[in-house]
């Protein structure tokens, strides 16, 4: 519980700080937690108590808080060369090398990198580009862009608009042009009778629906998570991405995919595409590229993309588009080692080893008669809480009960998010099974406690 002192903690935070994507009600009534520093998988506050961080930060810290081989990286690039940008023809070496790399362990046989600070930024700059290519290559009647509804793609003027999220009606978002179609959850969405199959067949025809109705000469691009992570940890439904990639490809519509979230593991393939067996154009990156150590996301190319969109800067001599921080040289030294780290030192594998234990403790969890559903892929889960299960009734949005099961969780040691009526894990990738017994244990006393309150 909060301290209301002056000088507290707690009070200094609220004194000086805006917060974003806080539930402020819990804040007037606990407090903010401020951290201090962290050690393995748990992170501590400044009254010195322990949390196991269920979610990784914000799904990027998967080697933990303390690796020392990352720490080092950062160590050594700072005592060599501090910081540079990418902008005249000049770069540090480490980005090139990783750029390098980064096509070299994506799913493309070729292509090229443009370097941001974010997955925002990464979105936003996608759409430059695709905005970019259109006018070069004669058609710059192709603007528009469509997302899913529900989907996440950062917060951004531009990302904001990808994002299918109502919140952002409060900015007068989205802006003109940005379309949002059929969210591909078929637990939430599919029809009464309709099979999993009928569904996914369903999503592809509303999306080839919607790009004739609106024009396929005026669209740009679409944009996918290949799982929604920031809405709720929704798998797509059996066969989606197989269903509307033809769709897409009969109407020369580049598949952009956000892996953001998914990307170096999280799905327990290097890539969600590869989890769903699919090929985009480009891939967006971030989070987990540098483990959470440093802050950069990164648009990577496919074969086609690259060398369309390198003829359109090259017939202008410029690609007028960049970030100060763009390849900052520590975050490319600390991606390279992040990369390494996943791949090389086991916590790739770790993933595939721990996620049968990691979805049978969502299974005996979703046992409980106010759990609708759980669905997850990898170390990604969702529990879906609901008033009535037969009939998938969530409860009142007044009750707050995914925000209660998480403070309650804090209460217990445990920090999980809150996302609609969901609750949300994704643990680090370092855990070991005694971890996830923690976690699953503290987890299902907070929902015993917290449904005993609201059911």
């Amino acid at each position: 519980m909060r301290d209301d002192a002056p000088n507290s903690w707690e009070s200094r935070a609220d004194a000086y700080s805006l917060y974003g994507f806080t539930d402020l009600p819990s804040i007037v009534e606990r407090g903010a937690v401020v951290l201090t520093h962290g050690k393995g998988p748990y992170v501590f506050d400044v009254h010195g108590r322990q949390y196991l961080d269920a979610n990784s930060g914000l799904w990027n810290m998967v080697a933990g808080f303390d690796h020392p081989g990352l720490t080092q990286a950062a160590k050594d690039q700072y005592d060599k060369f501090p910081g540079y940008h990418a902008f005249f023809g000049r770069m540090s070496d480490q980005t090139v090398m990783l750029s390098e790399k980064l096509v070299e362990v994506s799913p493309f046989e070729r292509g090229r990198v443009f370097y941001t600070n974010s997955g925002s930024e990464a979105n936003d700059t996608m759409v430059k580009m695709l905005w970019f290519l259109a006018g070069a290559e004669g058609k710059p009647q192709r603007r528009k862009i469509i997302t899913r509804v529900n989907s996440y793609h950062g917060v951004t003027a531009v990302s904001a608009s990808m994002t299918g999220k109502p919140y952002n009606s409060v900015f007068g978002l989205p802006l003109p042009g940005f379309i949002h179609v059929g969210c591909p959850h078929y637990w939430r969405f599919g029809k009464d009778g309709e099979t999993e199959e009928q569904f996914t067949a369903r999503m592809a025809a509303e999306l080839e629906a919607r790009i004739i109705m609106e024009g396929p000469d005026t669209i740009a691009g679409f944009f996918a998570e290949p799982v929604m992570g920031a809405g709720g940890v929704v798998v797509p439904s059996k066969g989606y991405f197989q269903a509307i990639q033809p769709v897409l490809k009969r109407y020369g519509i580049p598949l952009i995919a956000d892996e953001v979230i998914t990307g170096f593991g999280r799905t327990g393939n290097t890539w969600g595409c590869q989890t769903f067996d699919f090929m985009p154009d480009a891939i967006i990156s971030s989070k987990n590229i540098t483990a959470g150590f440093f802050p950069m996301g990164a648009v990577i190319l496919g074969p086609d993309l690259a060398d369309r969109i390198q003829a359109a800067a090259e017939a202008v001599e410029e690609f007028p588009h960049g970030f100060t921080a763009s390849g900052h040289p520590v975050g490319c030294a600390i991606a390279l080692k992040a990369i390494d780290v996943v791949m090389n030192e086991g916590l790739a594998e770790n993933v595939r080893t721990l996620t049968p234990k990691f979805q049978a403790g969502m299974e005996y969890l979703a046992q409980n008669p106010n759990i609708g559903e759980w669905r997850g892929v990898g170390l990604m889960g969702a529990l879906e809480a609901v008033k009535d299960k037969a009939t998938k009734t969530p409860f009142p949005g007044t009750l707050s009960v995914s925000e209660r099961i998480a403070n309650t969780c804090t209460d217990h040691g445990l920090i999980c998010r809150p996302l609609g009526q969901a609750i949300v894990l994704c643990p680090p990738f370092i855990c070991t099974e005694a971890h996830l017994d923690e976690l699953f244990n503290k987890l299902g006393d907070a929902l015993k406690q917290v449904f005993a309150e609201v059911a």
